[in-house]
């Protein structure tokens, strides 16, 4: 992956963690939905997805996460945001996918929440 979004696996927790940096908009967008896909085929029960380094998000960064969301429900597998910062939140609440994503505060909790 490049310096937008990496991808590592947490063995002893036996899940992935998608970490985009910066700006989630339409130049990042695609290679989200590439990372997210990949952590989704991966055999690990849980993917989850840091929102640690991401200052910004707009309506083609929600519907990556919505399509990676269908796609891990289709796999059995969990999706869990942790991270958000209150910019990022209000948007999955303005778009009231707050209430269908899970949303940790930490990877610990995410981790444990999957």
């Amino acid at each position: 992956m490049s310096e937008l979004v990496s991808v590592n696996r947490l063995d002893d927790r036996d899940a992935m963690v998608v970490a985009p940096r910066g700006d989630v908009d339409m130049a990042c967008s695609p290679e989200l939905r590439v990372a997210l896909r990949s952590a989704l085929d991966k055999p690990v029960p849980r993917v989850v997805v840091s929102f640690e380094d991401v200052t910004y998000m707009d309506s083609s960064g929600l519907a990556t996460l919505v399509e990676a969301m269908r796609g891990a429900k289709s796999a059995n597998k969990a999706l869990v945001l942790y991270g958000l910062n209150d910019k990022v939140r209000a948007i999955f609440e303005i778009a009231r996918l707050h209430q269908f994503f899970t949303i940790a505060g930490t990877l610990d909790e995410a981790v444990a929440t999957a």
